[in-house]
């Protein structure tokens, strides 16, 4: 007679296994809230829009992203379920395959990309250092070509790089990942990323200011931008996060707890990583950030440190990688898939040309707006979502939302850009569902 598999992430984390607080989810988020990415993102507000809009699209943007992020982390919290789980509850059974397939796509996508970044700045890192040869001239040396190159053609130093991020993701994959959050995130790697922000920020405020505060306050965009555009950019980053977040938070003591550690946590970290990319696009003489962060004082540590942190980027989309796959294949463990996927990234971030990659990731990425603002609509206030879960086969109603969800996301820009996509197609899905609710 063949056992029973536990599917652990189609049920509630029983409650001897939630030992996440306030400051637990604080801490989490305020880490995977830190990016290269999300700084670079910030820089691409200015010129396009005026400095004080530019400013004011981030403040709302990041408490409004920060705040849907809470919001699914709490009912993550609330139900104890996975966000696999909560697709169950939301889309049925069998059709909930569908979004979760997708979701470990963009999973192994973005894990191979954030190995890829960590490694082009350590990279950087030892060039600035002289230790290894600079990069040669004309097109053969840009970034771009190096990833396009077959593996074997890579220089020494990005294979080896590659290897030992990839070496160190493994590692912590076959840890657990409420101890990584307790004892390394909250303790250690936080402090050192704060540190790093804050004399990042000290540097580039000088700069700006030596260009004379009251006039880069009162600089004109150039109109490329809209100021609801400029925060639906500003959401973007949050609202990746959306698909995962309940991952982390169904560890949680309390869904109060989840919710303001996670809110106050990203909030924090999307709003200094955004003002800090605006910043270094107003003072630095270089559009390459990398370059930018390596010219200012002190630079090279502070960066090499934000690679650090990134890792626990990577991370945080493997194990959800992980959960995801466990929950369509119990039969392994949660901690074999992280593994698996780990030894997986790492073969891909040296075999494919992720820079030329990254538009399909932006695009794989647009479903789930609306599958987020489905799942916000018919999940969000129920007391008991997890009895939702093997109710039905297929909730033919919330896939229809989706679906028009999805077209409505590429369609917008095709009528207008003053509002961006992500904002009005995830108000449309979450009040849809949540009138066609039962």
């Amino acid at each position: 007679m063949s056992s029973v598999v536990r599917n652990s992430a189609l049920v509630p984390v029983p409650a001897t296994e939630r030992p996440f607080g306030l400051r637990d989810h604080a801490s989490l988020w305020l880490s995977l809230g830190v990016g290269l990415l999300v700084i670079q993102v910030g820089s691409f507000l200015v010129p396009a829009m005026g400095t004080r809009e530019a400013f004011a699209a981030i403040v709302f943007g990041s408490i409004l992203g920060a705040g849907l992020l809470a919001w699914t982390a709490k009912i993550g919290c609330d139900s104890g379920l996975s966000s696999a789980g909560l697709m169950h509850a939301t889309y049925g059974s069998a059709f909930a395959r569908l979004p979760i397939v997708l979701n470990i796509v963009q999973l192994i996508g973005w894990t191979t990309f954030e190995l890829v970044v960590m490694r082009d700045g350590l990279v950087a890192i030892l060039r600035d250092l002289g230790w290894i040869a600079p990069a040669p001239a004309a097109g053969a040396a840009s970034a771009q070509a190096l990833q396009i190159a077959a593996p074997w053609s890579l220089p020494p130093a990005a294979i080896v790089a590659t290897l030992a991020f990839g070496a160190l993701l493994l590692v912590l994959a076959n840890g657990s990942m409420v101890t990584l959050v307790r004892r390394f995130v909250s303790r250690f790697g936080l402090p050192l990323v704060l540190i790093s922000l804050a004399w990042l920020t000290w540097q580039f405020a000088g700069l700006a200011a030596m260009k004379g505060w009251n006039e880069l306050w009162s600089r004109p965009g150039d109109g490329g931008m809209s100021l609801l555009g400029a925060v639906d950019l500003v959401i973007a980053m949050p609202i990746s996060w959306l698909p995962l977040v309940a991952d982390f938070s169904r560890h949680g003591r309390d869904g109060r707890g989840a919710l303001a550690g996670t809110w106050i946590g990203y909030a924090i970290a999307n709003a200094w990583c955004y003002t800090l990319g605006v910043l270094v696009a107003l003072s630095a003489p270089t559009t390459d950030l990398v370059t930018a962060l390596l010219l200012a004082q002190g630079g090279l540590v502070a960066l090499g440190l934000i690679l650090v942190d990134e890792l626990d980027n990577a991370y945080g989309d493997v194990y959800s990688g992980a959960v995801a796959s466990h929950s369509l294949a119990p039969r392994r463990s949660v901690r074999g898939w992280g593994m698996a996927l780990a030894v997986l990234c790492t073969v891909l971030a040296l075999m494919l040309p992720m820079h030329g990659l990254e538009p399909f990731l932006l695009l794989l990425s647009s479903v789930f707006v609306p599958l987020c603002g489905v799942i916000l609509g018919r999940l969000g206030g129920l007391r008991d979502v997890a009895g939702r879960v093997g109710a039905a086969r297929v909730e033919w109603v919330a896939v229809a939302i989706w679906f028009g969800g999805v077209a409505l996301f590429h369609l917008l820009p095709r009528w207008t850009t003053d509002f961006g996509s992500a904002l009005p197609t995830l108000a449309a899905t979450f009040l849809i569902a949540r009138l066609t609710r039962r």
